[in-house]
């Protein structure tokens, strides 16, 4: 692809390398996979994984190569074994964690699996092993993965200094037949439902977070990068707009500690389709309401739902709370000015990158 995270861009990793952390990511990438854009040129040391999703294997109309594996800046692999995924993530992580157990070091694993194919691939180990067919296969070699870090931290006696962090980037999409559930959300993977954009997120850190508890307030993945700032002994970059906030109050079981976001936006793409404040969400009234990755569209009207009472979206309250749908729906109206909404530019967006001549990531012979 042309396009990529812009190299001016200032990454979790870069933060966290700046403060003596040894960084590595393994697993999914998709900020480009240009060398100008690899996870080695956005303050991580190590890199392996796929540089984008694991259903884009090799189809010649479009360009695309067999299915790259790469370490660091090279194709080692192609087309990669995707059975084999999971299991290699593993052992990279832990070999990570043992290289650098007497140093911070920071670890992002994104796994390609279950992924985006409609049958998820596992190891021999695993598969045909679930009550669930393949996806089920998926996951349980998930949960072992988790089992060898997390055992990996006990052994080499990191785990009461080691923040761990769980989650996922979207609920279980729509197939046939059904691989995942978002119970007791509404919708899928790929909308802006809660079914679709809220995730589980399991957080561990022995005396520093209470065990067992949980929290209701509205936070996001884009909370870490500040947050994780804060517990290195550093700092976000200054000279630019972070959106996420510092949640270590929430993380902590602070008493009385709230969200430190207004409000949080759900955008399709570049379509800014629904707002959330505190126990409110709004779907804003859509003339073309994308629904769909290839752009299809559909009229949509208002929706108001009370999160707090209907967790499911299944009582729709926008006739009854017009006051409400007044407040985030002017909510909407100040993120577009800053983020845009389709064709509408934000004045606070930053471009991406793109490069003149991209080369496909394939393997090659030498040095």
């Amino acid at each position: 692809s042309r396009k990529g995270l812009h190299p001016g861009e200032v990454t979790i990793a870069e933060v966290l390398k700046g403060a003596g952390y040894a960084t590595a990511c393994i697993g999914k990438w998709h900020l480009g996979d240009q060398p100008a854009f690899l996870p080695t040129r956005q303050g991580f040391d190590l890199y392996l994984g796929i540089p984008y999703s694991d259903d884009m294997t090799e189809r010649k109309d479009r360009g695309w190569p067999p299915l790259p594996l790469m370490r660091n800046e090279r194709v080692i692999e192609a087309p990669v074994d995707r059975n084999t995924l999971t299991s290699r993530y593993t052992e990279e992580a832990v070999r990570f964690i043992e290289v650098n157990r007497e140093k911070p070091f920071f670890l992002y694993l994104p796994h390609a699996m279950p992924g985006s194919t409609q049958a998820p691939f596992a190891d021999k180990r695993f598969r045909g092993k679930s009550a669930n067919g393949p996806y089920g296969d998926s996951v349980e070699e998930l949960d072992w993965s988790t089992g060898k870090i997390l055992a990996s931290l006990e052994r080499l006696g990191l785990d009461e200094d080691t923040l761990v962090v769980w989650t996922s980037d979207n609920g279980a999409p729509q197939r046939r037949p059904p691989q995942g559930s978002n119970a007791p959300l509404r919708g899928w993977g790929y909308t802006t439902a809660e079914g679709g954009m809220r995730v589980p997120c399991i957080i561990r850190r022995p005396g520093r977070i209470p065990a067992g508890g949980s929290c209701d307030e509205v936070c996001a993945m884009m909370d870490i990068l500040p947050t994780f700032a804060r517990l290195a002994g550093t700092a976000p970059p200054v000279d630019r707009v972070i959106d996420g906030k510092d949640i270590w109050p929430l993380l902590s079981g602070r008493s009385g500690a709230k969200s430190p976001h207004e409000a949080f936006f759900y955008y399709y793409m570049a379509q800014l389709q629904a707002v959330r404040s505190e126990r409110w969400k709004i779907y804003l009234p859509l003339e073309r309401k994308l629904i769909s990755l290839s752009g299809k569209t559909k009229r949509a009207a208002a929706e108001l739902y009370d999160l707090d009472s209907d967790i499911g979206e299944t009582s729709n309250l926008a006739d009854r709370y017009s006051d409400v749908v007044k407040r985030l729906t002017s909510l909407a109206e100040e993120v577009r000015k800053d983020l845009g909404d389709l064709a509408r530019p934000g004045k606070g967006q930053r471009a991406a990158a793109f490069v003149t001549d991209p080369v496909p990531q394939t393997l090659r012979d030498g040095p």
